[in-house]
């Protein structure tokens, strides 16, 4: 499955000092987060913290909701719902393209030696 271009990068590369730079709070605001369950970082083999751009992108929408006067309970509730909606979107997407190869599918098996009857020649009638 390809990496869809528009979509952050999930490879944790940032330390906490560079995330927290990155999303503009302070490193202990990002372990709060982390405690609240809002962002999961990686761990390295020793512990340490690592972000990714996804982590970065979650980061700050944690802050625009917060500066919107969202609680961290109100921005976790917030953000399950946003992923869900994306999940949804996504099972909605597939499913329509699944109907759209049935239809192609049953569109290739239709009897090719059939006329449809709007393409029949005209019956004769007399006048």
């Amino acid at each position: 499955m390809a990496v869809q271009p528009d979509l952050p990068s999930t490879r944790a590369v940032y330390v906490i000092s560079v995330a927290a730079e990155l999303a503009g709070v302070h490193p202990q605001t990002l372990r709060i987060y982390e405690r609240k369950g809002l962002v999961d970082p990686a761990r390295t083999g020793g512990g340490s913290r690592r972000y990714s751009e996804r982590d970065i992108h979650r980061l700050r929408r944690i802050q625009d909701l917060t500066n919107a006067g969202l609680n961290l309970e109100g921005v976790r509730r917030v953000m399950e719902l946003e992923d869900e909606v994306g999940r949804l979107r996504a099972e909605l997407l597939r499913a329509r393209l699944d109907a759209a190869e049935a239809i192609e599918r049953t569109h290739r098996h239709y009897r090719r030696d059939l006329v449809p009857i709007s393409n029949l020649p005209a019956p004769w009638r007399p006048r």
